[in-house]
């Protein structure tokens, strides 16, 4: 059936929500908008007329569409390249959707979408919309076709995951930018002692760059593996400027809610470093230097003023 332009606009009005929620579902930008365009292809051969309540009906059919990428995800990921990391999204991006509450910054964390991995589809579509989007049980239970004690008992074993997962600080955006920047600063002056002292004991560094980029398999392990890597990588070096395309420009600014070191060459985006920073020290960084996940990333940084960069690498 032919869409009336007030049906379009209804969906219009849902796009961004829809978005926010099928990125946080699959840690993906450009599969989020596949997930959503699949949605307004439905939207658009159902018989609107009958739908009493189209938000919910939109959240249903994104969200199924969603679980069935997620399931076929995982048997992609078997074969992937490296080491799996969520697409980042730069500050400002509409993907990210609402930042409100505390809840609603730390579901679209980097650090928290990478734990979302580890959750069952189920688990990580009930986490997403009762704690990112503020949906009752009882509205989650009929979208996901469930129960809603079910629902209750999926979302409480979500959140205990993602808990005991998630290193909690209270440090503040500002003290938080203050303590990249320094690490930035010890990193490209290769002062690695004091890498090790920001580092805490038990810190990891993962990398994923799909097979396209030069990234190791295993993640890196403890302060000083962490610390050393992290001084070799801003080493200068020919190759490494062969690599990249130039001299990176390294700036501090945010990613995912959270402070985040953007590097930059001739305005492409060719790296995001996600630090996970607690009361010990910093205890991950997750670099996402994929070019195929730092495409949207470009377009975001091409469309907003940064200033000059912090440093110049290589």
């Amino acid at each position: 059936m032919a869409l009336t332009a007030r049906d379009v606009e209804l969906f219009e009005g849902s796009r961004s929500r829809l978005e926010a929620i099928a990125y946080r579902l699959l840690g993906s930008a450009s599969e989020a908008e596949d997930a959503v365009q699949e949605t307004f292809l439905r939207w658009q051969g159902a018989e609107v007329g009958r739908i009493e309540v189209p938000e919910a009906w939109l959240t249903k059919v994104l969200t199924n569409l969603c679980l069935n990428q997620l399931t076929s995800a995982r048997v992609r990921r078997e074969t992937y390249v490296g080491q799996w990391l969520p697409e980042p999204l730069l500050g400002g991006d509409p993907m990210l959707g609402p930042a409100d509450t505390a809840e609603q910054r730390e579901s679209v964390s980097y650090a928290v979408l990478v734990l979302l991995e580890r959750l069952s589809p189920n688990e990580r579509a009930v986490y997403v919309l009762r704690e990112a989007f503020g949906y009752s049980h009882r509205e989650t239970a009929e979208i996901l076709d469930i129960t809603e004690t079910a629902s209750q008992q999926i979302f409480h074993r979500a959140r205990k995951h993602v808990a005991d997962g998630r290193a909690r600080s209270d440090i503040d955006e500002g003290a938080a930018r203050r303590i990249v920047e320094e690490f930035l600063a010890a990193a490209t002056s290769g002062q690695t002692d004091l890498l090790v002292q920001m580092l805490t004991k038990d810190a990891v560094s993962v990398g994923d760059g799909g097979g396209k980029i030069p990234a190791r398999a295993k993640p890196f392990e403890g302060a000083l593996a962490v610390a050393t890597f992290m001084r070799g990588l801003f080493k200068p070096s020919k190759a490494k400027r062969a690599i990249a395309g130039g001299s990176p420009e390294l700036y501090v600014t945010t990613a995912n809610g959270e402070p985040a070191v953007v590097v930059v060459v001739d305005g492409r985006v060719i790296g995001v470093m996600c630090p996970e920073i607690t009361a010990e020290g910093v205890s991950a960084f997750r670099n996402q230097v994929n070019p195929d996940k730092l495409e949207r990333a470009t377009r975001q940084w091409a469309a907003t003023d940064h200033g000059d960069p912090l440093f110049i690498a290589f």
